[in-house]
């Protein structure tokens, strides 16, 4: 039987490395795009670049040519692009870079798939981020979308040109809409990883404090590994899609912080209220306090998402809850730290 062929724009990241770590099990023949650095940032990937069915090349969502010549010289079965200006409060900061790479390189990798000869697959990586501030409770793929950055407006527009351009021409283009997904190997910028990364220091007395945003801000936290096979999932059905991947369940930023002391064995005790809440240590020293700096300009206060049509027809659910997740990413923590 022919090997499927695969490009994955976005294979350095997190959910590159769970993904290509699937489809290296289902035998495909795998070619990940990575931009070009004068840093080395292939570390999640690095146990593949050996492994004859694994190829790296270099690839920008902003550099139209290079998308099209590359689906050109690879002939993929399927695309996916997980590559992104992934942070939400970062956009803010960049946001004509957030939307030339989530939005313009979405729509530069459908041209290219319209101009190519063969049959292609696409999928394209969504976010909760495009609901933004909903009324509704649980979102689901007939929710409102009302996105509050310039991250989740330009994950819209790639949205909505996905479903344009596997209605005008044909495409088998689909979105999964995933909820917030974590791992061990989350990236140092995202308030998971931070919350981790620095309880654990805190614990094993190499830092002082933490200090976060906005603590009553609820989301819907899953694991990237059962994320991606949701992904390829997505790509494997008889007609093109659109899919929530969530887990159904939602924790506060207090309460993840809360998880994860208590998985520490770090005991915690809050007292104040608004910018001047913070929790004190068991010896009562300040050790999780607030800046206003951290909160963003438009906040999303609520996430929760509801996979009823992934658990129906993709036959897919989550399998780790967050207290594994918390366990998991302290675990790979320590082993950083080179705590036993």
């Amino acid at each position: 039987m022919k090997k499927k062929i695969a490009i994955i724009f976005g294979v350095t990241g997190q959910d590159g490395y769970y993904l290509t770590k699937l489809l290296i099990k289902k035998n495909y023949i795998i070619h990940g795009i990575k931009r070009r650095s004068s840093s080395v940032p292939t570390k999640r990937i690095d146990k593949f670049l050996n492994q004859k069915n694994f190829h790296v090349h270099y690839g920008d969502l902003t550099d139209t040519a290079s998308i099209h010549n590359l689906i050109k010289i690879i002939k993929p079965d399927e695309i996916y692009n997980l590559a992104a200006q992934s942070h939400v409060g970062v956009s803010f900061y960049t946001p004509l870079y957030t939307a030339n790479v989530n939005a313009i390189g979405v729509l530069a990798i459908l041209d290219a798939i319209r101009n190519s000869e063969k049959d292609i697959r696409f999928y394209q990586a969504g976010t909760s981020e495009m609901f933004g501030k909903t009324k509704d409770k649980l979102q689901n793929e007939k929710t409102k979308f009302n996105p509050q950055s310039p991250y989740g407006t330009a994950k819209l527009f790639a949205h909505h040109i996905t479903q344009n351009y596997r209605d005008a021409y044909n495409i088998f283009a689909c979105n999964g809409i995933l909820f917030n997904h974590e791992s061990p190997l989350r990236g140092e910028n995202f308030v998971t990883k931070k919350i981790i990364s620095t309880l654990t220091k805190i614990k094993y007395g190499f830092e002082k404090k933490l200090t976060l945003g906005n603590l009553y801000s609820k989301r819907d936290w899953g694991h990237a590994e059962d994320y991606v096979d949701a992904i390829h999932k997505i790509l494997q059905q008889r007609k093109p899609d659109d899919y929530v991947i969530a887990t159904g369940k939602q924790y506060s930023i207090k309460q993840f912080v809360n998880l994860t002391a208590s998985s520490l064995n770090l005991k915690l005790r809050w007292i104040g209220k608004g910018l001047n809440e913070k929790a004190l240590s068991s010896s009562k020293k300040i050790i999780i306090d607030v800046n206003k700096k951290y909160f963003r300009p438009l906040e999303v206060d609520h996430l929760k998402g509801s996979y009823s049509k992934a658990k129906k027809i993709l036959r897919w659910k989550p399998k780790k809850n967050v207290k594994e997740l918390i366990d998991q990413m302290i675990a790979e923590e320590k082993k950083q730290l080179n705590i036993l």
